[in-house]
């Protein structure tokens, strides 16, 4: 089996902050007011929720600083559920504080937290292990796999205020491959629960030019990802970029996905993978 290649993505932080920054630019006083596809904020909501990602990122990752306070008596990060309960209402107690700041400002703050928290991800080693990344399992992942991640929330977050503006995507493959290339690390995790015997696949076909294959393989004790295995495979699952990405990030759900996807060979198995998920809130 081959497991597929890292996902080094440290180099492409400045052209997408750099991309963001030319949209926000080019934003009305009315498309900053405009909805988005998360629930209840604006476009101008998801710019700052990008800051907090920003200002959080560089003050618990360089300074190794984390606000206890913000803790609720007997939640436990490491429990998922406390975790997604905990960043839900971080995010939200942050966009209703930060309100007040202007647009201007809020891409002025950008461009200086982009710049620093970049500077912060070229220093590491990205082969060392560092902390899980929770949707991918509770294990230590390579740091590569963390920054991939923190690429991914920019990038999506990006896209999002693009589609609430009526803006192009960043859909070309130097920008979208490496986000589904990410996410198809959710996949062994999303079958932790799934008994089959060893050496049992299941094979995801992303089309588009963005797009690629993976296949998720039984082991004797859990689920591998590789791009190649021998054997043929016992299910099939094929979809286009486009919904790949939202399906991951809880942009569509199972059932919306169900029209648009193909699933071949053992049905339980097949349509499991609609459940990955790769993002935490």
């Amino acid at each position: 089996m081959n497991e597929p290649d890292p996902v080094l993505v440290v180099d492409l932080f400045p052209e997408l902050n750099k991309r963001l920054l030319e949209l926000l630019d080019s934003l009305s006083d009315e498309e900053w007011q405009a909805p988005t596809v998360c629930e209840g904020w604006s476009i101008k909501d998801l710019a700052l929720h990008l800051l907090a990602d920003e200002i959080g990122n560089i003050a618990r990752r360089r300074d190794a600083f984390f606000d206890s306070a913000a803790l609720r008596e007997g939640e436990d990060l490491s429990r998922w559920p406390d975790l997604v309960g905990f960043i839900n209402r971080y995010n939200e107690a942050w966009v209703q504080a930060t309100r007040r700041i202007s647009p201007r400002l809020l891409r002025d703050l950008l461009a200086a937290t982009s710049n620093d928290l970049h500077r912060y991800f070229v220093s590491l080693e990205p082969f060392a292990i560092g902390g899980p990344v929770n949707w991918a399992g509770p294990a230590p992942a390579p740091v590569w796999l963390d920054i991939a991640r923190e690429y991914t929330e920019r990038w999506l977050h990006q896209q999002q205020i693009r589609d609430a503006a009526g803006r192009p995507g960043l859909t070309e493959p130097r920008f979208l491959s490496p986000v589904l290339a990410t996410f198809a690390r959710a996949l062994p995790h999303t079958y932790r629960d799934i008994d089959a015997s060893e050496g049992t696949q299941i094979m995801l076909t992303i089309t588009g030019e963005s797009g690629g294959t993976w296949r998720v393989v039984r082991a004797r004790d859990r689920w591998l990802l590789t791009v190649e295995a021998a054997g043929h495979p016992d299910a099939k699952v094929t979809m286009g970029q486009d919904i790949a990405w939202r399906l991951f990030t809880k942009g569509v759900s199972r059932q919306q996905a169900l029209g648009q996807v193909t699933l071949e060979g053992d049905e339980a198995l097949a349509v499991k993978l609609l459940d990955a998920v790769a993002i935490i809130a």
